[in-house]
């Protein structure tokens, strides 16, 4: 078994990346990477560019320029392959209105050719708290829920790297402090990599390992929630984006980078 200070994979290198939208620049050169077993926070204020470098890891936005690696591989050349063992969820995006809850997950399930699939079905409903409602319109759940089926949903073929936007958005305080438990949890068991943003200053806090801050698509710092905090000379990683959200912190000149 490796040392505690063994190196760890790189399972996610991102290069200069660009995306451009006619004249807005909405990703500026941003480069970082995601180790094995590590959860990296994106953070920042709307409009930074969080949302935009997912779906560009996702493939649903084409960069302009730079280069994604997954899993060593290059990106765009090897998509289906890497897209095996990945996963997403967020709580912008839903499942189709006319399915079930139940018949959403085994629907996916067959999607990512899982094995098993009834097992682990019923466990994931039983861990987001939806067997009760497993026979129920996706049209028909509250909000919370439908974050829960898509936090579900992007369990279901165990992936290597998770990418989440605004995953505990919805949820009640109870729902979020468990799903957080469970995210840390599959990390320190399988070595699951989870990039993911919110708006929960707290709960960046709380779970990451390293933080990603970004304002008007470029990188401004980063390191664990305490080397950011420092370079931002704020108390908390709230105080932090309060100041570049407000305009107190000079548009990344010179931005410290622990």
């Amino acid at each position: 078994m490796p040392g505690r200070n063994a190196v760890k994979k790189t399972v996610v290198e991102v290069s200069s990346l660009v995306k451009d939208f006619k004249k807005l620049r909405a990703v500026d050169g941003v480069s970082f990477s995601v180790s094995e077993g590590e959860i990296v926070g994106l953070l920042g204020p709307n409009g930074a560019g969080k949302t935009t470098i997912i779906h560009m890891l996702l493939g649903l936005t084409t960069p302009t320029s730079g280069r994604v690696r997954i899993f060593g591989l290059d990106f765009a050349r090897r998509r289906s392959r890497i897209l095996q063992e990945v996963n997403f969820s967020s709580t912008y995006t839903d499942m189709p209105y006319s399915l079930t809850v139940q018949e959403s997950l085994r629907v996916f399930a067959r999607l990512y050719g899982v094995r098993g699939r009834e097992e682990k079905i019923r466990g994931l409903l039983e861990t987001f708290d939806l067997t009760e409602i497993r026979r129920k319109q996706v049209r028909h759940l509250s909000t919370g829920q439908r974050t829960r089926l898509n936090l579900s949903k992007a369990l279901v073929n165990d992936p290597r790297v998770l990418f989440l936007d605004e995953p505990t958005a919805s949820l009640d305080p109870d729902i979020a402090d468990r799903t957080r438990k469970l995210l840390k949890r599959i990390k320190e068991e399988r070595g699951l990599s989870i990039l993911y943003t919110s708006h929960n200053m707290r709960e960046m806090e709380e779970v990451s390992d390293r933080v990603l801050f970004l304002h008007k698509g470029r990188l401004l710092a980063e390191g664990t929630p305490a080397e950011v905090m420092r370079s931002f000379r704020s108390r908390s990683l709230e105080d932090a984006f309060l100041k570049v959200a407000r305009g107190k912190e000079a548009g990344g000149k010179g931005a410290a980078r622990p």
